[in-house]
């Protein structure tokens, strides 16, 4: 069951971010600092948290709206639990972000990920599920690793 993410996720959702392999040790601390942010209302953006609850999270979701434009959102984080994966769980929570912001109106939805051999998956993810490359910047992270943009129109959801 996707539901919004509530204070009592937080420990599951640290040890999903760690567990996916994904994500640095300072990483996984800016998440714990970013959900306390979220639940003690002191964010800077009408974020949206959601949580893949299977009797425990398995899964997490959290978009933001990019600054200064009307009706445009950054998946910063869609995580499935390495156990839980190749289930449609990615699939159906992604699909849960698309409507829930098609619904209030929203125009379109931003990712961004590595250009690295590694993430080749999760490129294929987004592209297996209506995203287009919208850019490529070489060099984003470090000497030699990519950011990949990808892009979906949010109003062809809720047409």
């Amino acid at each position: 069951m996707i539901r919004p993410t509530t204070p009592d996720d937080t420990k599951a959702l640290i040890a999903l971010a760690e567990a996916s392999g994904l994500f640095e040790p300072q990483q996984t601390e800016e998440l714990s600092q970013m959900l306390a942010q979220h639940f003690t209302g002191t964010s800077n953006s009408p974020e949206l948290w959601f949580t893949d609850d299977d009797g425990e999270p398995v899964g997490v979701a959290y978009t933001a709206p990019e600054r200064m434009t009307e009706g445009i959102w950054n998946l910063y984080l869609i995580a499935i639990h390495p156990t839980r994966q190749k289930q449609g769980r990615g699939k159906a929570l992604l699909f849960h972000v698309e409507k829930i912001l098609a619904e209030r109106g929203d125009r379109v939805l931003l990712v961004e990920t590595s250009g690295t051999e590694d993430f080749e998956y999760v490129r294929k993810f987004y592209q297996s599920n209506g995203y287009e490359q919208e850019a490529k910047i070489r060099d984003f992270y470090a000497d030699g690793v990519d950011k990949i943009v990808f892009r979906k129109a949010l109003n062809k959801l809720s047409a």
